[in-house]
Formats: structure tokens, sequence, C-alpha cells
């Protein structure tokens, strides 16, 4: 764009209210699961592990969580004083240890999860099936584009 400044460019200005949005949901969470003595993302872990009877391990929780390895550690410690989650060594890898949820882990994200559904659908409000898709897709995108230049944003090229 040819006289146009970074700041008023539709792509920087986008990448602004998804930013602001995703801080908003984030603020807007916490709340949503303090009556359960849990925080946004201890529930992402549980609702990970929930559906994977052989449980998941710290690397793979690490990579759907998009945070560094020593935060699931934090993570999985916190829900195992909880009893709602359980290390046990990996079947194929003795190295590793998989993280599995409880009875009581998966009775309390049977307990959240169709209130969350119904929030996440009020937040969703006006928001078409097909713009849903839509932004799945664009969101996708970014997120290929930050795996790609995740060192670069780290430490730019000058």
């Amino acid at each position: 764009m040819k006289g146009a400044s970074a700041i008023d460019q539709p792509q920087y200005l986008a990448l602004l209210h998804v930013l602001r949005t995703s801080e908003g949901l984030w603020a807007a969470s916490r709340p949503f699961f303090e009556r359960w003595d849990i925080s946004p993302a201890q529930f992402n872990l549980l609702n990970l592990v929930a559906d994977q009877p052989e449980g998941l391990s710290q690397a793979a929780l690490s990579r759907q969580l998009l945070t560094h390895r020593s935060n699931v550690t934090g993570l999985v410690d916190r829900l195992e004083r909880k009893t709602w989650v359980v290390r046990q060594a990996s079947a194929t890898d003795r190295r590793l240890w998989q993280v599995q949820i409880t009875s009581g882990g998966r009775a309390l994200v049977d307990e959240i999860r169709p209130l969350y559904l119904n929030s996440a659908l009020q937040l969703m409000e006006g928001v078409s099936p097909a713009e849903a898709e839509s932004m799945i897709r664009l969101l996708s995108q970014i997120d290929k584009n930050c795996q790609r230049l995740e060192p670069n944003l780290v430490s730019p090229s000058r």
C-alpha cells in the first residue's frame, strides 16, 4: 500500500483485533471457571486429556496448549494435587509420562463442558456457521504463520 503507514493496513488492524479479542476472552473466562476453583489453562488441559484414554504426554500437551513444557509441568502438578489427573509411565517409552484424567477430573469436565459450550455459543452470537468456518480458516492460517515465523518474532533480523 503506497503512502499508507503500517498501522493503517487492514492486516495489521485485524491482528490488533485478534489480540484484543484473545485478551478479552481470556479475561472473561477467568470468572467463569472460578466457581470450580480452576483456571482456564487447567480446564483446557483437562479438556484435552478427557478424550484420550491413554492420556497425553506433557510434550503433546505443550504443543496443543501452545505453551512451554515447563508451564505444562506446573499445570499438571496443580491438577494432580487436586486429584483430577495422574501421571502414568508410558507403556511404549519409559522416558515419557502420560497425563491421564481421573474419575474426579472426568466428572468435573462433564459438569463444566455443557455450561462452557453454552457460554461459547453466546459469545459467538450473531456469527453464522459459514462465518465461523471462515474464521477457523483465517485463524488457522495465522497459526501456521506463527509457527513458521516464531524464531523471527522472538529475535527479528535487522
